[in-house]
């Protein structure tokens, strides 16, 4: 699977105040830039255009009307092909001339609608953030967007640089992992929304975080990759109740956003903290390293699901 993480460097015009989690605030915003931009039919719904197979808002917003899933496909619906990391600091106030950084990853075919995305972001600067201070919203300008260390965006010129070349993401064979016991610590840096037997949980035994990791990877490159990983999918969870948790330190983090499009509060809680495992982890290490890359669990493209490891 083509795999993009674009790094979006802005500057304030003007105070800005944003929630302590920003993802809802960016993701919100961005939907409505991006429309303005691309849609060519406003007024028409996305599950009724006729453009939709074509139409880069509803490949990223409305990925379900957008893209077709597989035959036999075991994914209920297709995932977004984006995310949004948004600034993880817990700071809520901000002055004209403050810097932040966030990070746009792209799955698929997404990258190749890069022009859009960056306009996009661009304009959602002119529409602003936060909540309104004075009247108004804060406002950013959009400086520089970089591809590791390749500029492909400079508020200077205001010219796109093509990417010297692709990262792809895929799934290595587990077969070819050590398999000793080790201890591996998991960070939760954003908060994990998973359901496991149709409920959210609160704790994060080994064998449900495979489970949520193949779920993962399963629809992202069915979706937007090469299709079905070849995993044996009943052997690895069931290996994994054979690892122990060792160490917990997981609270429950509630937040809430507004949706515009549905008109109502949404209460969006989610796991934060770390836990410790032992055991045989080797051959899940290709899963998590993916994972780390993609994020995990829940509405994803508003950031949440975003884990780091420490092996012990």
């Amino acid at each position: 699977m083509i795999y993009g993480k674009y790094r979006f460097s802005c500057t304030l015009d003007s105070e800005a105040s944003l929630p302590f989690y920003k993802g809802s605030t960016f993701r919100g915003v961005f939907g409505r830039a991006l429309k303005q931009v691309v849609c060519a039919l406003k007024r028409e719904e996305c599950s009724q255009c006729l453009l939709k197979q074509r139409c880069v808002y509803a490949l990223v917003f409305e990925t379900s009307e957008a893209v077709k899933m597989p035959d036999g496909s075991r994914i209920a619906s297709p995932p977004h092909p984006f995310v949004i990391e948004p600034p993880l600091t817990t700071e809520t106030e901000f002055p004209a001339g403050s810097s932040f950084d966030f990070s746009l990853l792209l799955f698929g075919k997404a990258n190749q609608n890069l022009p859009y995305f960056i306009y996009a972001f661009d304009q959602m600067g002119k529409i602003g953030i936060g909540k309104k201070i004075n009247g108004k919203r804060g406002r950013f300008s959009l400086k520089e967007v970089t591809y590791g260390n390749q500029t492909v965006y400079s508020d200077i010129d205001q010219k796109l640089s093509k990417i010297d070349s692709s990262e792809i993401l895929s799934v290595s064979d587990s077969r070819d992992c050590p398999d000793s016991d080790f201890c591996l610590k998991i960070v939760l840096e954003t908060p994990l929304r998973l359901k496991f037997e149709n409920r959210l949980k609160a704790d994060l035994p080994f064998h449900v975080l495979v489970r949520a990791m193949l779920r993962r990877i399963s629809s992202l490159l069915n979706c937007h990759g090469d299709g079905e990983p070849h995993l044996d999918y009943r052997g690895l969870v069931k290996r994994a109740e054979t690892v122990r948790l060792v160490d917990t330190d997981l609270s429950w983090f509630d937040w809430r956003r507004y949706s515009h499009r549905q008109d109502k509060s949404m209460l969006m809680g989610g796991m934060v903290g770390s836990v410790t495992y032992e055991g045989k982890i080797g051959e899940y290490m290709p899963l998590i390293e993916f994972c780390s890359k993609v994020h995990l669990g829940k509405q994803t493209s508003f950031g949440l699901g975003k884990i780091k490891t420490e092996r012990i």
